[in-house]
Protein backbone atom coordinates (compact mmCIF):
# COMPACT_ATOMS: atom_id res chain seq x y z
CA UNK A 1 0.00 0.00 0.00
CA UNK A 2 1.02 3.80 -0.70
CA UNK A 3 2.29 5.66 2.36
CA UNK A 4 3.43 9.19 2.21
CA UNK A 5 7.01 9.48 3.19
CA UNK A 6 6.89 12.51 5.20
CA UNK A 7 3.59 14.94 5.34
CA UNK A 8 3.00 17.52 3.35
CA UNK A 9 3.28 21.55 4.41
CA UNK A 10 0.12 23.39 4.62
CA UNK A 11 1.67 25.52 1.74
CA UNK A 12 2.54 22.43 -0.68
CA UNK A 13 -1.20 21.08 -0.40
CA UNK A 14 -2.82 24.62 -1.19
CA UNK A 15 -0.76 25.19 -4.10
CA UNK A 16 -1.89 21.84 -5.07
CA UNK A 17 -5.79 22.94 -4.62
CA UNK A 18 -5.75 26.24 -6.39
CA UNK A 19 -6.76 24.62 -9.15
CA UNK A 20 -10.24 23.50 -7.77
CA UNK A 21 -12.46 26.35 -8.34
CA UNK A 22 -15.87 27.55 -8.34
CA UNK A 23 -16.62 28.13 -12.18
CA UNK A 24 -19.83 30.33 -13.26
CA UNK A 25 -22.85 28.23 -14.00
CA UNK A 26 -24.41 28.97 -17.35
CA UNK A 27 -27.50 31.19 -17.45
CA UNK A 28 -30.61 31.07 -20.60
CA UNK A 29 -33.10 33.66 -20.83
CA UNK A 30 -36.78 32.20 -19.67
CA UNK A 31 -39.69 33.16 -21.96
CA UNK A 32 -40.66 35.67 -19.76
CA UNK A 33 -37.64 37.31 -20.04
CA UNK A 34 -36.06 36.37 -16.58
CA UNK A 35 -32.67 34.60 -16.64
CA UNK A 36 -32.21 31.15 -15.32
CA UNK A 37 -30.09 27.90 -14.97
CA UNK A 38 -30.95 25.78 -17.72
CA UNK A 39 -33.44 22.69 -16.64
CA UNK A 40 -34.94 24.53 -14.15
CA UNK A 41 -38.19 25.67 -12.75
CA UNK A 42 -38.03 29.80 -13.81
CA UNK A 43 -38.71 31.09 -10.31
CA UNK A 44 -41.13 34.37 -11.94
CA UNK A 45 -43.16 32.54 -14.08
CA UNK A 46 -43.10 28.84 -12.89
CA UNK A 47 -42.06 28.03 -16.79
CA UNK A 48 -40.10 24.75 -17.39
Amino acid sequence: MAVPKRRNSKTRAAKRRTHYKIEMSTVVKCKCGAFKRPHRVCPTCGEY
